[in-house]
């Protein structure tokens, strides 16, 4: 019998939040998982919240993920990684990039930002498995969606149901001319320390 995953993805605008899931969903295509696919751009422009959704594994599913159901969760930025805690079930992978996007709102000193610490407060609170990546570890040249992808693909059951050379040959087909350089962000991602 088929693993069946729910994975919800998100980020800010011009992060690659989407690119992220159309690779993950591409590499299921490619070893025959049924994938639903859902995005959420809104009004994503450079630093507005992205969301997508994917379930895989599941034929004939609406691609909705209800609260309590996600196998796996995926934050590219620091606080958008709170909006995921409702859709994680207990015991959820929660892959938090820590990378910080200071909303309009706490620029103008009308909101607070988390801290890191409250967002592990938070996540241990929702029974999620925090699994986070310092930016500052990223290496030179490395494309964050990338390296995230496969971190993400290292430490959650998504390794489990997708594996590396499938993902490696998404990026590929992806970008065929700028494969080496996407392939060592992947390389890098692969080998990330919590």
């Amino acid at each position: 019998m088929m693993k069946e995953l729910s994975v919800f993805l998100v980020g800010v605008g011009g992060q690659g939040v989407l690119t992220m899931a159309e690779l993950f969903m591409g590499a299921a295509r490619d070893l025959q998982i049924p994938v639903n696919y859902f995005p959420t751009k809104g009004m994503a422009q450079r630093g507005g919240s992205v969301k997508a959704q994917l379930k895989l594994g599941r034929d004939m599913v609406g691609p909705t993920i209800r609260p309590g159901s996600a196998d796996v969760a995926i934050a590219m930025e620091l606080s958008e990684s709170l909006k995921t805690l409702r859709y994680l079930k207990d015991g959820g992978d929660l892959i938090v990039y820590g990378y910080r996007w200071q909303p309009t709102q706490v620029m103008l000193g009308k909101a607070r930002y988390p801290t890191l610490d409250e967002v592990r407060l938070a996540a241990k609170q929702a029974g999620a498995e925090l699994h986070y990546l310092d930016p500052q570890a990223l290496p030179a040249d490395c494309a964050d969606n990338i390296y995230l992808l496969a971190a993400a693909a290292k430490l959650s059951l998504l390794g489990e149901l997708i594996d590396s050379a499938s993902l490696r040959e998404a990026i590929t087909r992806r970008w065929p001319k700028s494969a080496a350089i996407n392939l060592a962000s992947f390389d890098a991602g692969l080998a990330a320390k919590e």
